[in-house]
């Protein structure tokens, strides 16, 4: 596969798909930001480098059960990726719902992800 940008984050979505965080891992650069900028739920929070990158889908991985997470559109432009999307999770802790419409955009520099910044929109759908 040509290593486009949209093929960078379409092989680390596989990889989040699996729950495989080492595959994830292997999509960023080494200096990677990710910035979640919150909802009116999750708070906001930011994650340096492999072990930052890491740490966000671990957060994810073990205290969510993943029921939908839909890329519904990309925009490619040069380096840049934006993906909008949509997802339900469940809250492993407390067994809550929430439902999720986000906006990520994903900066890419020699095959990896450099930056990605996440604006997103959450509501309990059973309270």
């Amino acid at each position: 596969m040509k290593n486009t940008a949209k093929s960078v984050v379409d092989k680390m979505f596989e990889a989040f798909a699996l729950g495989d965080v080492d595959k994830i891992v292997e999509t960023v650069s080494e200096d990677t930001v990710w910035v979640y900028h919150g909802t009116q739920i999750i708070p906001k929070s930011e994650y340096r480098g492999k072990a930052g990158a890491r740490k966000f889908f671990m957060n994810i991985l073990s205290g969510t059960e993943i029921i939908k997470f839909e890329p519904e559109q990309y925009i490619v432009q040069d380096n840049k990726v934006v993906v909008l999307g949509n997802e339900h999770q469940k809250v492993k802790r407390t067994g809550k719902e929430l439902k999720q419409k986000w906006v990520q955009v994903y900066t890419i520099e020699n095959g990896l992800i450099k930056r990605m910044e996440e604006f997103a929109t959450s509501e309990l759908i059973n309270q």
